[in-house]
């Protein structure tokens, strides 16, 4: 005996579900007959050569892309005679996603009843990964980052990178049609600025002059004097970055080189001083106009005023930063650095400071200093108001601590899923996998869940 009952009010499709079952278990058992009667294996190796096929002269070789081509369509032909009214998904599914990842992406909707409206993709060591690959963005994850935009999925690139430097890649990569379509978003220097073209005013959005004047002077106080000031090795050994705000000082040596270890760990011990003596500067002027303002009134309420700017550099920054972040304090521990203060002897001044700056170190790759007030999860919120996406539900890919808050913040929010590469640092880790979905995956194989999430929206497109 068979019921018939309406699961989408929207369309008034109806489906048909044994007694005792839902959808969602039919779908298991329809994907169980896929992958057991058909040879999905030779399925996906004929759609990859057919999508990702270069384009050549030689008539032969086309020839040879026809036939595959023909046969493809062939298979899936198959698939869709054999799966009535779902067919042409499950060949989707079949030519673009492994058992695993296919049963993964059941498993997601299972559980959200939703698929994914909008990527936010770091980068370096995410989408592209200086370890497995020639650090470019592999043309399989810009096939998959195509088939999602030309779904009409939003993609927001959300790295640490200078604008210039993404717009470039991206437009490569992409083609400039798509980067300038409407519906990519570039949060850039970790969410200082966003860049969405083809949205007028809003397409380019400075965050970082939302700051107040104190912060942007402490920026500008290290900005300045962070090359002229370095020592001699440090600067033949790193360069400084071409970012709009934050301060990033990067090897010249190759990511993850045992040169560019040790040049990053002096890079951020330096960076620790002197944005601790800009601290100084900006808190001692700021000292200066109320004793001004004291002497004006013939008043001297706090006649100390000045002890603590005397103590500028007592490494009240490494104290600081060390007590909150374990790769910083075992890089001061690493080079001998250690602080003689504690936490507890930073003044309040600079502690109120340092409340506001984000001190970040990446391992062999980059010491960098930028505002906690514009991280990336600000940054991906001002990108989704721009691209009118008003109820997300993400699919956030990232590696460092700079991803980890986005995906805190869709995870507070009830608005996405969050997935890492393996090498990722110890903090995603723990939060990647202590989610039901532990969306972990390998060096370099960032397809591995696109693909899932793509599998994952074509099963929720037919509840559409």
């Amino acid at each position: 005996m068979f019921i018939v009952i309406r699961v989408n009010l929207a369309s008034e499709r109806p489906r048909t579900v044994r007694p005792g079952h839902t959808p969602h278990m039919e779908r298991y058992d329809l994907l169980y007959r896929l992958y057991e009667e058909f040879d999905t294996e030779t399925l996906r190796a004929y759609q990859e050569f057919v999508d990702l096929f270069p384009p050549v002269d030689s008539r032969v070789t086309l020839n040879q892309w026809e036939e595959i081509n023909a046969e493809l369509d062939d298979r899936k032909d198959d698939i869709r005679d054999s799966f009535p009214l779902v067919g042409g998904t499950y060949a989707e599914l079949a030519a673009s996603a492994t058992r695993e990842q296919a049963f993964g992406a059941l498993d997601l909707y299972s559980k959200y009843d939703r698929g994914v409206n909008v990527l936010v993709l770091d980068v370096d060591e995410t989408l592209r990964s200086a370890g497995n690959t020639d650090n470019e963005i592999p043309r399989e994850t810009l096939h998959l980052l195509t088939r999602f935009h030309e779904d009409g999925v939003p993609i927001v690139i959300c790295t640490g990178q200078t604008l210039e430097n993404v717009k470039g890649f991206l437009i490569q990569g992409l083609g400039s049609r798509m980067v300038h379509s409407g519906a990519v978003s570039v949060v850039y220097e970790a969410g200082t600025g966003v860049f969405t073209p083809g949205h007028g005013p809003d397409t380019k959005r400075l965050l970082y002059e939302t700051l107040g004047a104190d912060v942007r002077d402490i920026f500008n106080g290290v900005r300045t004097r962070v090359l002229s000031d370095a020592p001699p090795d440090l600067r033949r050994g790193c360069h400084l970055q071409g970012n709009e705000f934050n301060v990033t000082l990067k090897p010249n040596f190759e990511t993850a080189s045992e040169d560019a270890e040790r040049v990053i760990e002096r890079a951020l011990v330096y960076l620790l001083d002197l944005l601790e003596d800009s601290v100084a500067g900006v808190v001692d002027a700021g000292r200066e106009g109320e004793r001004e303002a004291d002497a004006e009134a013939e008043t001297d309420p706090n006649p100390d005023a000045g002890t603590d700017v005397e103590a500028a550099t007592e490494g009240f920054a490494r104290a600081y930063y060390a007590a909150d972040d374990p790769e910083i304090s075992a890089v001061l521990a690493a080079t001998g650095e250690e602080p003689d203060t504690t936490r507890a002897d930073v003044p309040e001044a600079f502690a109120a400071a340092f409340d506001r700056i984000d001190v970040a170190y990446y391992e062999a790759d980059a010491a960098e200093i930028g505002s906690l007030e514009l991280d990336k999860s600000a940054g991906v919120e001002a990108a989704l108001e721009v691209l009118g996406i008003d109820d997300p539900f993400a699919l956030v890919m990232g590696d460092s601590k700079s991803d980890l808050r986005v995906m805190e913040w869709v995870e507070d929010h009830d608005a996405g899923i969050a997935a890492a590469p393996e090498h990722s640092s110890p903090d995603v880790i723990r939060h990647v996998a202590g989610t039901d979905d532990d969306l972990r995956f390998a060096r370099g194989d960032a397809p591995d869940v696109l693909r899932t999430a793509y599998a994952l929206n074509r099963l929720a497109a037919l509840d559409e």
